[in-house]
C-alpha cells in the first residue's frame, strides 16, 4: 500500500492524500486505532462505502461449532470467534437530502492522517453532491490509553459556496451487516447478529444499547453522549430501537458557519456482571470522558504518546521508509497491548477478524520483547492474563495425561480452539515461550512481586509440562518426542531443537526461581527432589546433530529426509500448505517458518559462532517463509553471522508486510507480531542486543545503507541508550544511577557522568547463503526488475 502513490513517506505519520477504493479494505487496517481493549476499524465515517466493518472489544467472542469429519479423543468441541460488537463510530451526513457516500457526486479532495505522536486519525473532505451543493468535513476520532473505556469523535462540516441544510445522524449500530467472508456456513449463520438486545435509550445527545451473546453469555455496553455547536436555530432529537440507537442533528448553514458535533463512547462488558451493572460502568466512563471533554482527551493522549515514544522510539538514517514503518510498527504494538489489562494481545491486535481474533504463541516470542523494554506495563498485564488462565491449561494437560499446564495453540479466554492436532496440541512450544517471556520481564524488571504473584507458578506449571512430555532414555539422555516446533511443515517431530533448547531454559529456570522463593514453591508442592529432576532433565537434554554435515538437524533425521523441489515449484504455489499436501511437506526438507534459525536468536549461548553461521546457511536455503514470523528472525541471525545485506533486506519484508500488504490479507487486519518483529530485527539484529542469565549485551553493526540507528531501551530503574553508526557505538544512560552491559563480550559500566563510545568490529567475511528458489527476500530500493516481494502466508 505504501507504494501506492495515494500514500507519503513520512517519520511520524501514515497520510493518505487520495481515496482510492481499490484499497479501502486494506487502509481500514492501517488506520485502526485501539489501546488493546476497544479496537475500531479504519472505516470511513459515514459508514458507507466500506470494506470491512469493525469494533472489537478484547475478550468478546461467540462459540462456534468446531465440526469433525470423526470424533476423537481430546478434541476441542467449540471454537471461538470475534465479533462485530456495537459500532459507535458511525456519523452520517445528508446535504439537502443526498447522503454524503463518495462513490457518487464529486469528490474534490480527501485526505487521512494517522499521528503517531498524537495518537488521532484525522480526515479532510471536499464534497459536492450530485445536485451541486458542495461542503468540506472535517473529522478527527482518538481511543483514548489513559481512558481505557472511551473513544471519541470530533465532526465538522461547513458549506463552501452556497447555503445547505445539513442533517448529521450520530448512531450506536449493533448486529450491522457484514460481507460475506466464506467459509463454514455454520459458523457463519453463529455469526451473521450475534447480539442479542437486553436494552436501549436515547434521551437528548445521551445513547445506549446493552446486548449479549447468546452462547458464550457476555453481555456487552456502548454508550455516547454529544455536544453540538451550531447556528441559532439548529435542532436535535433522539431514537432508539433494539439494534441501533441515533442522535440526528439538523441546520441550516451559510457560508462561513460551521456546524460542530463532539461525540464520546463509552464501552464496557462482562461475563458475571447485570446488566445494570454494566450499564452503570459505561455511564461512569462517559461521566469521566465529559470531565475533560475532546480536547482534555487529546491532551491527556498526547501526553501519554510523549512518554511512550521517550521510551520506544528507533531513529534510522538511510531509508526514511523503513523509519515510517518501524513507527507506524510501534504504534500499532502499543494499541494492541497498552490497556489489554488481563486479556490477550490477538495475533491481528484489534485490527481486524483474521484468525478468529485469537492469541497464539506469537504474543510471548515476538511481541513482548519490545513491549517489555517500551512498554513493561502491558508486558507484565500479558502475562498476568496467561497466569490467569492455568486453570483451563492444567485442565488441558490432564486430559493429555500430563502434568502441570498445557497452554492452548490458539485462544482467546484461555480455552484450546484449534481443530487441527499437529500444528495444535503438539505445538508444546508455546508452554516454552511463555517461561521465556517470564524471564525476560523478570531480567528487564527486577519485579520481584511478579515472580511471586506470577513467574514462579508460570514456571513451575510449564516445567512440569516438560518433564511428564519427555523421558530420560538408556544412557540418560532426554528426550521430547512427538511434538511439532515453530515450523509447521515439519510435525510430530522427536527431539525438535527449538523445543527442546527452550523447555532446557524453562527446567532450570523454574528450578532456580523455586530456590529463590522456597515458601511459596512449597505452596505449589515443589520440593527438592523435583526440582532436582528438572535440572537433571535441562542438563541431559537431546540436541541433534549432524557431524557429517557440520550442522544441527531441526529435529531427529530431518537432515536425511528428501529436499524438496524448489526449482520444480512455481511461484503460485506457494504458500505451499496450500498447493501440497502436508503429508509430503511433513517428510521433506522444507522450512515453513525460522525453526533451528529462531533457537538461535533465543538460545543463542548454545551454539558456537561457527555453528550459527553453518546452521544459517544450510537452513536459510531451506525456509520458504509461508509465514510472517520469518523474516524478522532470519534478519536477526543474517546481521549476527555477518550478512549485513540480507539482513536488511529481510528487515524490509519483516517491515513492509502490511504497508506494503505482501501478504494479500492486510484487509483481515494488520499482522502484530511481524510488526513487533520489525523492532526485533533493528534492535537484536543491527543493534545486537541479547540477554542472558540477567546480562544485557550489544554487537551492533550495520549494513552499509543504514547509516546510524539508535534506541532505547527501559532496564530495570535505568533508560540506556544505543546509538550505533558504522564504525563507532555510542552508551548513554538518560535514567539511572549505573548500567553493566558488555558490548562485543567485554563488560562495561554505563553512568549518567558521561556517553561510553567504542568500536564497531570489522564484520566476518563468510560465502552470502542461497534461498529457495524465487524466495530470495526483494532487495531494499528494488524497482521492478528482478524478483519482487514473496507472497508469504500465515
Amino acid at each position: 500500500m505504501i507504494t501506492h502513490p495515494s500514500y507519503a513517506v513520512e517519520p511520524w505519520c501514515l497520510r493518505e492524500t487520495k481515496l482510492n477504493l481499490d484499497v479501502l479494505p486494506q487502509s481500514e487496517s492501517v488506520f485502526a486505532l485501539g489501546n488493546g481493549h476497544i479496537g475500531w476499524r479504519g472505516n470511513l465515517d459515514e459508514g458507507e462505502p466500506h470494506g470491512l466493518p469493525g469494533s472489537y472489544l478484547n475478550g468478546v467472542f461467540e462459540l462456534r461449532p468446531l465440526p469433525y469429519a470423526e470424533a476423537g479423543y481430546g478434541y476441542p468441541e467449540s471454537g471461538q470467534t470475534v465479533i462485530d460488537v456495537t459500532n459507535g463510530k458511525v456519523i452520517r451526513l445528508l446535504v439537502d437530502d443526498e447522503p454524503f457516500d463518495l462513490r457518487y457526486g464529486r469528490l474534490h479532495e480527501h485526505e487521512r492522517v494517522l499521528d503517531f505522536r498524537s495518537g488521532v486519525l484525522h480526515r479532510t473532505a471536499v464534497w459536492t453532491s450530485p445536485s451541486g451543493r458542495t461542503v468540506r468535513v472535517r473529522s478527527a476520532r482518538l481511543i483514548s490509553f489513559t481512558q481505557r473505556a472511551v473513544a471519541a469523535i470530533s465532526y465538522e462540516v461547513e458549506p463552501v459556496d452556497s447555503d445547505v441544510r445539513i442533517v448529521v445522524q450520530s448512531e450506536l449500530v449493533a448486529n450491522e451487516q457484514l460481507p460475506e467472508r466464506g467459509g463454514d456456513p455454520r459458523v457463519a449463520a453463529v455469526l451473521r447478529s450475534p447480539l442479542v438486545s437486553e436494552a436501549h435509550s436515547a434521551v437528548d445527545g445521551r445513547l445506549g444499547l446493552v446486548h449479549r451473546t447468546e452462547r458464550s453469555g457476555l453481555r456487552v455496553a456502548v454508550a455516547a453522549n454529544h455536544s453540538v455547536d451550531g447556528p441559532e436555530r439548529t435542532k436535535t432529537f433522539s431514537e432508539s430501537n433494539e439494534d441501533l440507537s441515533r442522535f440526528t442533528v439538523t441546520s441550516l448553514l451559510r457560508p462561513g458557519q460551521r456546524l460542530s458535533v463532539e461525540k464520546l463512547v463509552a464501552h464496557g462488558w462482562s461475563g458475571t456482571r447485570s446488566l445494570p451493572a454494566v450499564r452503570d460502568q459505561v455511564d461512569a466512563a462517559l461521566a469521566a470522558a465529559a470531565s475533560v471533554g475532546w480536547s482534555g482527551l487529546c491532551a491527556e493522549q498526547h501526553g501519554y504518546l510523549d512518554d511512550f515514544w521517550s521510551r520506544a522510539d528507533v531513529e534510522l538514517d538511510g531509508d526514511a521508509e523503513i523509519q515510517q514503518a518501524v513507527r507506524f510498527a510501534l504504534f500499532h504494538v502499543l494499541q494492541a497491548g497498552a490497556r489489554a489489562e488481563n486479556q490477550p494481545i490477538s495475533a491481528k491486535g484489534l485490527t481486524g477478524p483474521g484468525y478468529d481474533g485469537h492469541s497464539f504463541w506469537d504474543t510471548e516470542i515476538f511481541v513482548l520483547p519490545m513491549l517489555t523494554y517500551a512498554a513493561p506495563e502491558a508486558a507484565e498485564q500479558a502475562l498476568r492474563w496467561r497466569h490467569a488462565t492455568l486453570p483451563a491449561a492444567c485442565n488441558r494437560a490432564k486430559l493429555l495425561g500430563l502434568e502441570g499446564a498445557a497452554f492452548p495453540w490458539r485462544t482467546i479466554n484461555g480455552d484450546e480452539c484449534s481443530a487441527y492436532w499437529p500444528a495444535g496440541t503438539a505445538a508444546f512450544h508455546v508452554n516454552a515461550g511463555i517461561a521465556n517471556a517470564v524471564l525476560r520481564y523478570a531480567a528487564a524488571t527486577g519485579d520481584l512481586d511478579f515472580e511471586r504473584e506470577v513467574g514462579l507458578e508460570l514456571l513451575v506449571q510449564t516445567a512440569r509440562l516438560w518433564r511428564s512430555l519427555g523421558h530420560h532414555d538408556h544412557q540418560g539422555l532426554f528426550h521430547i518426542d512427538g511434538v511439532t516446533g515453530p515450523d509447521e511443515y515439519s510435525a510430530i517431530a522427536d527431539d525438535n531443537v527449538y523445543t527442546n533448547l527452550m523447555a532446557q531454559q524453562n527446567l532450570q529456570a523454574a528450578a532456580d526461581m523455586a530456590e529463590r522463593h522456597p515458601d511459596l514453591a512449597s505452596t505449589f508442592g515443589v520440593d527438592d527432589e523435583e526440582t532436582a529432576a528438572w535440572r537433571d532433565a535441562a542438563a541431559r537434554m537431546t540436541l541433534p546433530y549432524n557431524s557429517a554435515l557440520g550442522v544441527h538437524e531441526q529435529s531427529t533425521g530431518f537432515t536425511g529426509h528428501q529436499m524438496w523441489d524448489f526449482q520444480g515449484t512455481h511461484e503460485d504455489q506457494y504458500p505451499l500448505m496450500l498447493n501440497f499436501p502436508y503429508f509430503d511437506l511433513y517428510r521433506k526438507q522444507v522450512v515453513k517458518q525460522a525453526d533451528l534459525v529462531l533457537a538461535m536468536q533465543l538460545r543463542g549461548d548454545a551454539f558456537t559462532e561457527e555453528q550459527k553461521a553453518r546452521n544459517f546457511a544450510y537452513y536459510d536455503a531451506l525456509t520458504v517463509r509461508d509465514s510472517s514470523l520469518s523474516a524478522c528472525t532470519q534478519a536477526v541471525i543474517a546481521a549476527e553471522v555477518g550478512h549485513l545485506r540480507l539482513a536488511y533486506d529481510y528487515l524490509g519484508e519483516a517491515a513492509m508486510m502490511d504497508l506494503s500488504d505482501l501478504e494479500s490479507n492486510t484487509q483481515d487486519g494488520l499482522h502484530i507480531a511481524s510488526l513487533a518483529g520489525s523492532w526485533i530485527a533493528l534492535v537484536s539484529g543491527f543493534g545486537g542486543m541479547r540477554q542472558v542469565d540477567g546480562v544485557f549485551s550489544f554487537a551492533p553493526r550495520l549494513p552499509e545503507q543504514l547509516s546510524r540507528l539508535a534506541f532505547a531501551l527501559q532496564i530495570r530503574d535505568c533508560r540506556l541508550r544505543v546509538e550505533v553508526t558504522g564504525s563507532t557505538t555510542t552508551y548513554t544512560l538518560l535514567a539511572g544511577d549505573a548500567l553493566e552491559i558488555r558490548h562485543y563480550g567485554t563488560p562495561l559500566t554505563v553512568t549518567g557522568k558521561a556517553p561510553e563510545r567504542r568500536r564497531v568490529p570489522e564484520v566476518p567475511d563468510r560465502p552470502e547463503p542461497v534461498q529457495p528458489a524465487g524466495r530470495r527476500p526483494a532487495h531494499r530500493g528494488w524497482t521492478g526488475a528482478g524478483p519482487g516481494p514473496h507472497p508469504a502466508s500465515g
